[in-house]
C-alpha cells in the first residue's frame, strides 16, 4: 500500500492525502518561485518534517524514560540556495520546557532529536543548525 497520493490541483498547488488515515494537506509554490505562497511549499514541508520528526522521537524517548516534555515546540527556518535551487540549510530552534529536567535527561532528548530518521535521511550537503533552548 502506498504512503500517500498527491494530486495536482492547478496553479502550482498539490493536494496530498495520507493513504491510511485520509488526512490531507496542500502545498503551493512559494512566491519567489512563481507561486502564490498560500500554503507550505514542498521544501517547507521537508524543513518542517525535520522538526516534527525530532519532537516525535524526543516524545518516544520521554515516554520510555518518564520525562515530561509537555510544552515543547520548535521554530523552523529554511534557507534556499540557487543553481540548482535547493535547500541549503535548515535551522531548528527547539524550545523545551524544563519541567525539572536534569543534565542526563537533556542529553537524552537532544541525542534523540539529532539522530531522528529525517535528520539521518537528509542529504549531508544540507546544513542542520539545531539549538536547544530550555525555559
Amino acid at each position: 500500500m502506498s504512503t500517500a497520493t498527491v494530486k495536482y490541483q492547478g496553479q502550482l498547488r498539490t493536494l496530498a492525502t495520507h493513504t491510511k488515515s485520509g488526512e490531507t494537506f496542500i502545498t503551493d509554490a512559494p512566491t519567489d518561485n512563481k507561486g502564490k505562497g498560500q500554503a507550505f511549499s514542498p521544501t517547507d514541508t521537508v524543513a518542517t518534517s525535520l522538526a516534527t520528526c525530532m519532537i516525535t522521537v524526543m516524545g518516544i524517548a520521554s515516554n520510555t524514560h518518564d520525562i515530561n516534555m509537555d510544552g515543547t515546540w520548535a521554530d523552523v527556518t529554511k534557507v534556499m540556495a540557487e543553481n540548482p535551487r535547493r535547500i541549503s540549510e535548515v535551522h531548528i530552534d527547539m524550545h523545551i520546557k524544563d519541567n525539572g529536567l536534569d543534565a542526563h535527561q537533556k542529553i537524552l532528548l537532544e541525542r534523540a532529536a539529532i539522530t531522528c530518521p529525517v535528520a539521518q535521511s537528509l542529504n549531508k550537503d544540507i546544513k542542520q543548525v539545531i539549538n536547544f533552548n530550555y525555559f
